[in-house]
């Protein structure tokens, strides 16, 4: 039986995102019966990512525990389904305001798996490391232009409430600015030589309260508000 240790702050970083992303798919779930019926998806989407990422870091923490250290690719099978879940969720939350095709629809999807994918290549030395870095780096730009430059924007810019282009400006910094963590991980390990002691986990893990939580919670409460609103109209 694994004993916890209490300096161990890379299980209890473990600990803290099983039980927060738990508390945050309950929630979402719930809150899919608070919220109009065309936002029930990209809260679902967010509660499955929020899922998935119990999964993961459930895994990782078990591989902590027993042998001090984290398979990169126990990082990587989680972010595979939750990232393009999430961009998704984006989407889905955009196209309320207005009509998105299917063709951006399939671009984000693969982008965003491919976004991982390579960067999984890279690290796992499947890939050469600069070369996987640099395509992974361009697929995240990709996306953000579409985000901040794109139809997406266009429409929720066009849209007449208040609470819709807010809970977009955040989402979209939250890609920004939270997801900026995963390609300078990426680069740590690939570039800078870092073998991850147990600090990259536990950095990875403070992440996913920004990156997984706050992000299910933002899109949750946009709902919430525009649905409120739209019932008071």
């Amino acid at each position: 039986m694994v004993v916890y240790q209490t300096s161990d702050l890379t299980a209890a970083s473990f600990s803290v995102a099983l039980f927060g992303l738990a508390a945050t798919t309950v929630l979402l779930l719930m809150g899919a019966a608070w919220v109009g019926q065309k936002w029930r998806i990209p809260v679902a989407l967010c509660a499955i990512a929020a899922l998935i990422g119990i999964g993961s870091v459930y895994e990782a923490r078990e591989a902590w525990l027993a042998g001090q250290g984290v398979p990169v690719v126990y990082h990587y099978v989680g972010w595979s389904i939750s990232m393009p879940l999430q961009v998704i969720a984006l989407f889905f939350l955009a196209r309320t305001a207005g009509t998105l095709t299917a063709g951006l629809f399939w671009r984000l999807t693969v982008v965003s798996a491919l976004m991982v994918f390579v960067r999984y290549l890279g690290e796992a030395q499947f890939m050469h490391p600069t070369l996987a870095f640099l395509i992974g780096l361009v697929f995240w730009l990709y996306l953000l232009g579409e985000f901040y430059f794109g139809r997406m924007d266009d429409v929720v810019r066009a849209s007449t409430g208040d609470h819709l282009r807010r809970g977009y400006f955040w989402l979209r910094l939250i890609v920004t600015i939270g997801w900026a963590i995963y390609p300078l991980g990426n680069f740590l390990t690939a570039f800078a030589g870092m073998v991850d002691d147990g600090s990259l986990s536990v950095a990875y893990n403070v992440a996913d309260i920004l990156n997984r939580m706050a992000f299910g919670i933002a899109v949750l409460a946009t709902a919430f508000l525009v649905t409120e609103e739209s019932a008071r109209a």
